[in-house]
């Protein structure tokens, strides 16, 4: 079984925002939820569902960021 960083994409309200991607990143992406979809056993509708955990994901544990953030409270 494959760690992967995201787990079960929690249905929520969403806010629509709009992205460009690079065509290889897009393809990641995709791949990405194919994998995170056999792991869960949720099926992935739209990747780029994805992208919003993702990052939520990365500033969580950006040790740089939750620094700098600290110090300018």
């Amino acid at each position: 079984m494959t760690k992967l960083k995201l787990g079960a994409i929690a249905d929520d309200k969403p806010i629509k925002v709009t992205v460009e991607l690079p065509a290889p990143l897009h393809r990641d992406l995709v791949a990405y939820a194919e994998v995170l979809a056999r792991e869960t056993g949720q099926p992935v509708a739209d990747p780029a569902k994805l992208i919003a955990p993702m990052v939520q994901r990365f500033i969580a544990t950006d040790r740089a960021f939750a620094k700098a953030r600290r110090q300018s409270l």
